[in-house]
């Protein structure tokens, strides 16, 4: 089975995401440059590089929530299934 990267934004206080993106991991070096503006705006924000992690899951990788980073604007999450 493919695994999937999925990053979610939500709002202060919300409980649904604001924005919701899965990107098969097999992709994910190409699919970083189709990413939204603001999702790459937030993953910087916080120091994330999509770069990096499509380098790290280039093999197997781990599964399950990855990263939650909360301020005061917004709330991402990282997930691979």
């Amino acid at each position: 089975m493919m695994q999937t990267l999925k990053l979610h934004i939500y709002k202060p206080n919300k409980s649904e995401p604001e924005t919701k993106i899965s990107i098969p991991l097999s992709v994910l070096s190409v699919s970083e440059k189709l990413l939204p503006k603001k999702v790459k705006e937030s993953l910087k924000n916080e120091g994330i590089d999509i770069g990096e992690l499509a380098t790290l899951f280039g093999k197997q990788g781990p599964k399950g929530k990855l990263i939650e980073v909360e301020n005061p604007t917004e709330r991402l999450v990282i997930i691979v299934e």
